[in-house]
């Protein structure tokens, strides 16, 4: 790969497009829609491919649920690039202004960040959302997509520099803001966290084993998005009908996904009501790993269920399966459940179940995580959920942006000061 050619088209095209209004970058938006619809078929033949190749490879069914498009995961995909159109333009923002007792007049505006770097696995859809927030943003993105989605990618990225170049010789489009990585090599990707210079800012998508990786390897910012080794608590008061719903949704929806729940914590006070009834919901569907409390309470079910209980080892418990096996301990109380989440989570999604105003309060104050729901999935821990159309990631770090991150986390803000010749 020549990121030197690759990103100074980028940084040409992320250039002219922070000049564009937000009806321009809309105009091409919706070329992008048609473009998309009009190779749907093609879209789809492609990623039946890469799903063939991928199952023929061993792949897990859940992360070929993560790999896999049809009609309706396209139609999603085109929802949410119309939601992005829908959106302020958040570039020229203003998001403060003062008057300096000089005589300055101080303004902080929103900007783009100019050349973005997503490297990701699996899920083609992230092409799309990341090109349009990206896009709206009036950013320029590289995409390093997995070998295991490389036709997909190909075939979605086709579609979009089509759509771009219809509206570009309109005066709208810009087809050198975005470009696919060959994906040829692993040191494809240790080329772009090293361009220094070249690329603005990186954005990792993907496995724990990714995550770090990036981490470790980028001398380029990072923006760094999280595994999701989420929990889920069941208090002493909590409505247990409810705590089963809701560990049901969040466990087996789409298990391959990083806002599905890996533990569930529950009260000793009411771990021998919840825990059968988990145990027949989750029977013939998840496998329960429990602690040694837990197993004593669920053993005997096994004889009467079609339920797989097992005792859990300690690399159980802040583990990310992405499949269909749930790790369950039994606390003592919230206070051992929020010190346990946040010596184990990735930063991500954590839930609690419960009657207690204050219990709930203190599990959202004390839990350091991105999200923290109360009597709620996890699995909503999602862009386009939040109203974002669609995301670039969750970020479980502190700084700039924190949990599902839209178009304005692909922003940063620049000082514009008018004066009238003064000096210091």
């Amino acid at each position: 790969m020549d990121i030197s050619s690759i990103s100074d088209k980028l940084r040409s095209g992320s250039n002219e497009l922070a000049l564009q209004t937000a009806a321009q970058k809309n105009t091409a938006l919706k070329a992008v829609i048609s473009s998309i619809e009009k190779n749907r078929t093609a879209i789809l033949a492609a990623n039946a491919e890469d799903v063939a190749l991928a199952r023929s490879k061993g792949m897990t069914e859940a992360l070929v649920d993560r790999l896999s498009l049809n009609d309706k995961r396209i139609d999603g995909l085109i929802d949410s690039i119309k939601i992005i159109i829908s959106h302020t333009d958040p570039i020229g923002e203003e998001t403060a202004g003062w008057k300096t007792p000089a005589g300055m007049t101080i303004r902080q505006v929103r900007v783009p960040l100019g050349v973005v770097a997503i490297i990701y696995e699996s899920r083609p859809n992230v092409t799309v959302d990341a090109f349009a927030l990206a896009y709206k943003s009036g950013n320029a993105i590289l995409l390093r997509g997995s070998s295991s989605a490389l036709k997909s990618n190909r075939a979605i990225v086709a579609a979009i520099k089509e759509g771009l170049e219809s509206s570009e010789a309109q005066g709208f489009g810009i087809s050198s803001a975005i470009e696919l990585a060959p994906c040829e090599s692993h040191e494809e990707v240790e080329e772009i966290l090293t361009a220094v210079g070249k690329i603005d800012v990186a954005l990792p998508r993907g496995s724990a084993k990714l995550i770090n990786m990036v981490v470790q390897t980028a001398k380029v910012p990072v923006i760094e998005t999280g595994a999701g080794i989420c929990h889920l608590y069941v208090d002493e008061s909590g409505d247990l009908e409810m705590a089963e719903n809701i560990a049901w949704n969040a466990k087996t929806q789409r298990p391959g996904v990083c806002n599905a729940i890996e533990c569930i914590l529950v009260h000793e006070k009411v771990a021998e009501k919840f825990l059968p009834r988990l145990a027949k919901r989750f029977a013939g569907k998840v496998e329960i790993r429990a602690d040694e409390k837990a197993f004593e309470i669920c053993e005997n079910l096994c004889k009467s269920v079609d339920c797989k209980i097992v005792p859990a080892q300690d690399s159980d418990f802040g583990f990310e399966f992405l499949d269909l096996i749930c790790a369950v301990k039994v606390v003592a109380d919230v206070n051992e459940a929020i010190s346990y989440i946040n010596s184990h989570n990735t930063k991500h999604s954590e839930s609690i179940i419960t009657e207690s105003r204050q219990n709930a309060r203190l599990f959202q104050a004390k839990v350091d995580a991105a999200c923290v729901y109360v009597n709620c999935s996890t699995r909503f821990t999602d862009g386009g959920e939040f109203g974002f159309g669609a995301e670039l990631g969750i970020s479980t770090q502190k700084l700039h942006a924190r949990g599902p991150m839209g178009i304005k986390a692909l922003t940063t803000t620049k000082y514009l000061i008018d004066g009238d010749g003064q000096v210091r």
